[in-house]
């Protein structure tokens, strides 16, 4: 499994230029969304595609294209 499936609290804190402690509650509410759907969490981490589609960058696929900075719409 590759090493990018998942982002660390630093880099959710980085690419949303909120402090760590932050990081950690926002980590952690995704977490608490994907639990309730069934999957399988870990402490800390975040899965990326989820993160992404979640903090409004849409999917992988869609956001690649796009020269706007990730915004949709």
């Amino acid at each position: 499994m590759a090493s990018t499936t998942f982002m660390r609290v630093e880099e959710v804190a980085e690419e949303l230029g909120v402090s760590k402690s932050y990081a950690y509650k926002i980590v952690q509410k995704l977490n608490a969304e994907l639990k309730s759907q069934g999957f399988l969490t870990i402490s800390g981490r975040v899965n990326k595609q989820y993160f992404l589609e979640r903090a409004c960058y849409g999917s992988k696929k869609e956001s690649e294209g796009l020269n706007n900075g990730g915004l949709q719409r």
